[in-house]
């Protein structure tokens, strides 16, 4: 494959980019009806009437940033209507995940409504049905067969469903079913205000950066630069730059984000998201760095132990630890899908239970191996690329092996991860003009990657190790051997020493640096062959 990539110039790369999209970009006006969401239009109405009834409603979120997001834009809905709404986001330690019974013994509500989460609710569903409570579910997760018994259910990915795009998360649900609340209350509240949030969901979700998701991205990145929102006037003056990718969102922003649902309470990030002044959104995102030090530490432990346990003949890596920090096996599975091109299974042990996260590669629908495989578990739920799961101890070996006979009925193409590289393109050609040629393509992301050329057998002339724990390397590099000029990789998470042919092989992608009101073109390895 390497071998048969095409040489690349700047006119050559905008032609092969301009492949990816057969339309111009979608317009806000241009996004279907969010009554065509099934069941979407009476929920709305049931939650107006509940309103002007004076009803107690109760919000149920998610401790992702999807999650934490949904409720956010809810939240912030409610108090321009104003109306008071209980807003509560699990916390994964002690009560689970979604709208759990663990939840709902806390919950005094008349009406009960869930976002990012619940299409697989079906305890909860049955207690709210025994208390008298109603529940409107919005999800947007995989339904299975047999769906919970609520009033309304809100999900794209039901069969029965309208809504011509199915690829938007839990938060795009919401706020389409604030669009129709809207309606019914003929309320004057700018939807488009939430559209900062929105974007930072679509991002750390990795939904398809294609279709409304883009338009909605792109829009969301904007109004990031300046909304008076407390929570964004905190990212710009943190990212301090001219202009925030979608990259930004997804290396910087979206793991702090997420340390606080996987370390200690989603709440915190709920409360930066929410906090009416600046002051107080700057004291919940030091924390939420403090955080994320902390996660990172823990990740990388755990992360080392795990490649350990690995069985490399599996076709899928299942592996489980005693103690092993249930907040970041998600983490861990993704770095194991990165050094091994497996999916991967992590499971966290505690009293007899494994609990974990499942992430996939290429076109392999984890989820739909995981359901295969549904007799050995006591829960499971998520999406192609992405699923949770938990099963007994003494099942996780039985599981391991079904599993794997199911993926061994898969094509050996399935398993070849679908980010492709682009071509071999001549560092003379990295400057300012092409970084202005890349911005006009994004947002980059699911289904719209980054460009990712391959540099082959280039001179290594140098290296030094960076950050604190040296644990990035800078890698000075000659592409040809008749060229004068060197040119710089980064390696960040890994510490590279000089081949003994002093030469690297490797992909990178260009992006954007800035510092000291400078910027250039920085190259940023994804993989060293």
């Amino acid at each position: 494959m390497l071998s048969s990539l095409p040489s690349l110039n700047k006119q050559t790369l905008f032609e092969l980019l301009s492949l990816r999209f057969d339309a111009d970009d979608k317009k806000l006006s241009e996004i279907p009806n969010p009554a065509l969401l099934h069941d979407a239009n009476d929920a709305a109405k049931k939650i107006a009437d509940a309103i002007r009834a004076n009803k107690k409603i109760t919000l149920v979120g998610d401790y992702d940033v999807d999650g934490v997001s949904s409720t956010a834009i809810m939240v912030d809905f409610f108090r321009q209507i104003p109306y008071p709404l209980e807003a509560i986001i699990p916390n994964r330690f002690r009560d689970g995940y979604g709208v759990s019974p663990t939840i709902l013994e806390r919950v005094d509500a008349d009406l009960v409504i869930t976002v990012d989460n619940g299409i697989a609710a079906h305890e909860a569903a049955r207690i709210c049905k025994e208390r008298g409570i109603e529940l409107i579910i919005t999800d947007h997760h995989t339904p299975s067969e047999n769906l919970p018994d609520a009033l309304y259910i809100v999900d794209p990915k039901l069969e029965s469903c309208e809504y011509p795009f199915k690829e938007i998360c839990g938060a795009q649900v919401a706020w389409l079913l604030l669009a129709l609340l809207k309606r019914h209350l003929s309320l004057n509240i700018d939807m488009k205000q939430f559209l900062d949030i929105l974007a930072i969901a679509i991002i750390a979700d990795i939904m398809p950066l294609i279709d409304i998701n883009r338009t909605l991205v792109k829009e969301g990145l904007k109004l990031m630069m300046e909304s008076e929102r407390p929570s964004s006037i905190i990212i710009r003056d943190f990212l301090n730059k001219s202009r925030i990718t979608s990259e930004d969102i997804a290396f910087m922003i979206a793991p702090r984000l997420n340390s606080a649902g996987r370390l200690e309470d989603a709440s915190i990030a709920l409360e930066f998201f929410t906090a009416k002044d600046t002051n107080t959104a700057y004291k919940q995102f030091e924390l939420l760095g403090k955080l994320n030090d902390l996660r990172k530490e823990t990740e990388k432990e755990t992360t080392q132990n795990a490649i350990e346990s690995v069985n490399e003949a599996d076709k899928v890596i299942v592996v489980a630890g005693e103690g092993w920090h249930e907040g970041v096996v998600g983490i861990v599975a993704a770095r194991l899908v990165d050094r091994f091109a497996q999916p991967a299974i992590v499971l966290s042990i505690k009293d007899g239970v494994a609990k974990g996260s499942a992430r996939s590669i290429g076109d392999v629908n984890i989820y739909d191996l995981i359901k295969a495989n549904e007799g050995y578990l006591s829960k499971f739920g998520g999406h192609k690329m992405a699923a949770g799961l938990g099963l007994k101890v003494e099942d996780i070996d039985a599981f391991r092996e079904a599993i794997n006979l199911s993926a061994s009925k898969l094509s050996d193409e399935a398993f070849i991860p679908t980010e492709q590289l682009s071509g071999v393109l001549d560092t003379e050609e990295v400057d300012m003009e092409l970084l202005n040629l890349l911005e006009s393509f994004e947002p980059f992301g699911e289904a719209n990657a980054k460009p990712s050329f391959l540099l082959k057998d280039a001179e290594v002339v140098g290296i030094k190790l960076m950050g604190a724990d040296k644990s990035h390397s800078r890698i000075e590099i000659r592409q040809y051997p008749h060229q004068r000029k060197t040119i710089e990789l980064i390696a960040f998470r890994t510490v590279f020493e000089m081949p003994e042919s002093r030469t690297i092989t490797c992909s990178y992608t260009v992006s954007k640096n800035e510092f000291n009101n400078r910027v250039t073109p920085q190259l940023l390895i994804n993989k060293i062959y």
